[in-house]
């Protein structure tokens, strides 16, 4: 391959996947069979999802915190036209910490695949793809004032930082797991090696009103972690002692990604979920103050780098 960074030497480049790949599975709340293909995409044009049960304009939609609609227990995007796509935080996660600026998502029903309930399967597809430069320069987000937003219960905050870090605290309190903690700079090998495989979570006790709700419907021990009277119901136990907190880690990097570019900040979490990570980045760029664009410099290539 030729070399394409004359003119951005020592500035780092977006990225995309050298060729498309697939998966197929089930939604974990739908519970409806999915079929999923992350494909290239030109340089500038960000990730996005096509829905190719639909046509036209009104199957694209954004992966963009201002596209996200409110629907429980997941992230979910929404266009113009109302067509939705959701639980998109775990593929958006892994791509994010892969480097991988530009994708599109093409997804045959309204919900990705769950697949084991953790970015792993993903993970794995992105780097069997492998990803390539591409010559337009990537920018960070550089968070320069504390952002936060809180109740009396839960926190979350950005504070201005060198790299990308997550901080996280869970606790369900009494009855339930001990509470879990993790704290990490988020890279490629970072990510692979500590958060990927971390699972999707809940409750044994919310599992009837969560179905009644039309909500859960695909979850299984297969693909999520299920606690019962503080105790995991799941064959082997936890993959890691604080996986909850490592999957919320996971989910705090999918929303952050539709910040629509990486960020540079700490990301600091109390009882975190969906709707106060959203929220969070709503607030940030509602304050032109808090915020600016930096260049990335050109780092070393993650496992899921093609040879160039």
């Amino acid at each position: 391959m030729p070399d394409i960074s004359t003119g951005f030497a020592g500035i780092g480049h977006q990225r995309t996947l050298c060729n498309s790949v697939s998966c197929s599975g089930i939604g974990l709340h739908s519970g409806r069979p999915v079929r999923m293909t992350i494909h290239p995409a030109p340089a500038g044009s960000g990730i996005r999802f096509r829905r190719t049960d639909l046509s036209g304009d009104k199957a694209i939609i954004a992966a963009d915190w201002r596209q996200v609609c409110d629907l429980p227990l997941c992230t979910a995007l929404s266009n113009e036209a109302g067509t939705r796509v959701a639980t998109v935080e775990h593929v958006l996660a892994a791509l994010s910490a892969c480097g991988v600026d530009n994708a599109e998502i093409a997804v045959d029903a309204p919900e990705l695949p769950i697949m084991d309930g953790s970015a792993a399967p993903f993970l794995f597809l992105i780097e069997c793809a492998g990803t390539v430069p591409q010559p337009s320069p990537r920018r960070a987000i550089a968070v320069r004032k504390t952002v936060m937003i809180e109740d009396a219960e839960r926190r979350v905050a950005l504070h201005p930082a060198d790299a990308f870090t997550v901080a996280i605290e869970v606790d369900y309190g009494p009855g339930n797991l001990s509470p879990q903690s993790y704290c990490g700079r988020v890279t490629a090998d970072g990510f692979r090696a500590e958060i990927a495989r971390a699972r999707t979570y809940g409750f044994l006790a919310d599992a009837e009103a969560l179905r009644a709700a039309g909500l859960a419907r695909g979850a299984s021990l297969d693909n999520a972690v299920v606690v019962s009277d503080g105790k995991v119901l799941n064959e082997g136990g936890l993959r890691y002692a604080n996986e909850l907190a490592r999957h919320k880690a996971l989910d705090v990097i999918g929303d952050m990604a539709l910040a629509g570019a990486p960020l540079k900040a700490r990301f600091e979490g109390r009882r975190s979920g969906h709707r106060l990570h959203h929220r969070l980045l709503a607030a940030l760029f509602a304050d032109s103050e808090a915020w600016d664009w930096a260049p990335i410099l050109e780092e070393q290539p993650s496992r899921a780098t093609a040879a160039e």
